[in-house]
């Protein structure tokens, strides 16, 4: 891999740990909440890896917080193809090779990704702008962009199945064979493009040497808020083949009605139970007679609920110690934390004493290891090793978190 380019959604994820499990049409109410940006530190910690690895690579990105800051702060200097602010400058402002024309200072411009207006049609026109690679060619009269035939070795974005769906229409538009990456950031991943982790997307760009096709879906956000998961296959593109290369999102089959019996029959009164998103922890609520938010986090005591489809802040209010998170991994993928439950963060699951993974055993034969994708890197580290799965009434499965 000699090129790449970047492109980073600075907004995505913003509406996990607010509880908005998703930042599609919800980014001013996420702001309202107090939600912080996520992505921007997730292209970093990607790009530094790279840069470990392949510190000559040639790097094209967008402007500012749209990929420019976190390259330059990985250690490279970037060649900035696509700025939203430079839409309609005059081409003489370009450079000789068609690339925007900044001073290398405007990637500390202040700019807060907090508040960064950017939309999907700036992911797309970065794209469009890796692909074609557009340069300038010496005339005696007005200048001429011509298409570029050495287009990018691979599109390495930042973001969630949206920003997936973008980037990967573009691709399918210029009908070439470009690979792309994802580094996850959004809330929901159900997309089989991204790396388990920034660190891995880093690792495999820098190493990978072939692709293959893979699925790219997205949801229906509002029908998920609502408890629906209405998945839509957008795309099939090439991705690096590495074992880092998390699946798609798969729904589990089988009955859990044992496994909510025997959990509920072990409940303590004196703990407090936070109970994850998902069928099967949403069988164990309805077993102890709690109508469960199918996609939320419900916070529950000694048969009062103390928190409904509760966002990290509103978890930490009522959160008292002894305290107990209940999690099922993702079918097909493996995590128990950083995939659409982002409202169980760093600091709600340091405020717990004890972690309950359930799972019937049909899900668990499609996994081959437990994941965890926190922003922590410690706690990462913490919450790595070998783990007791519930699995029924009475049995469990011991399964290692990677």
């Amino acid at each position: 891999m000699d090129s790449l380019g970047v492109v980073v959604n600075p907004i995505a994820g913003m509406g996990g740990r607010v509880g908005l499990k998703g930042t599609d049409g919800k980014l001013a109410e996420a702001r309202r909440r107090g939600a912080e940006p996520r992505a921007p530190d997730r292209a970093l910690e990607a790009l530094q890896s790279l840069h470990r690895r392949a510190p000559d690579a040639t790097v094209y990105t967008a402007a500012g917080v749209l990929g420019e800051r976190a390259v330059r702060d990985a250690g490279y200097e970037p060649i900035v193809v696509y700025d939203p602010a430079a839409d309609d400058a005059d081409p003489s402002e370009t450079t000789a090779s068609g690339d925007v024309d900044t001073d290398p200072s405007d990637a500390a411009r202040p700019i807060d990704p907090a508040t960064a207006e950017t939309t999907a049609a700036d992911t797309r026109a970065a794209v469009r702008a890796f692909l074609e690679r557009d340069h300038q060619t010496p005339s005696d009269g007005p200048s001429e962009r011509t298409r570029s035939d050495d287009g990018v070795d691979l599109v390495l974005f930042v973001g969630g199945d949206g920003t997936a769906v973008d980037v990967a229409e573009v691709l399918e538009e210029s009908e070439g064979e470009t690979p792309m990456l994802g580094v996850p950031a959004g809330v929901k991943i159900y997309s089989s493009v991204f790396a388990v982790t920034p660190a891995d997307a880093g690792r495999i760009a820098a190493e990978f040497d072939r692709a293959a096709d893979r699925e790219v879906n997205d949801i229906d956000e509002d029908a998920y808020r609502e408890g629906a998961v209405r998945t839509d296959l957008k795309a099939i593109v090439p991705v690096p083949v590495a074992p880092d290369v998390q699946s798609s999102k798969q729904v589990s089959s089988g009955s859990v009605d044992s496994l909510a019996a025997g959990f509920a029959r072990e409940v303590d009164p004196e703990r407090t139970y936070v109970f994850g998103p998902g069928s099967t922890v949403g069988a164990i609520e309805r077993e102890l007679g709690i109508d469960p938010s199918p996609l939320g986090v419900d916070v529950w005591r000694d048969g009062t609920v103390l928190a409904r489809d509760a966002a990290e802040s509103e978890i930490l209010e009522v959160l008292d110690e002894p305290a107990t998170i209940v999690v099922s991994p993702i079918g097909g993928q493996g995590f128990v934390f950083g995939r659409g439950n982002h409202q169980l963060s760093p600091a709600v699951i340091r405020r717990t004493d004890d972690i309950e993974i359930v799972a019937s055993g049909t899900k668990l034969d499609g996994i081959d290891a437990l994941r965890v994708d926190t922003d922590d890197a410690d706690l990462d580290e913490e919450l790595r090793g070998w783990e007791q799965v519930r699995t029924g009434r009475f049995t469990t499965r011991l399964v290692k978190v990677v």
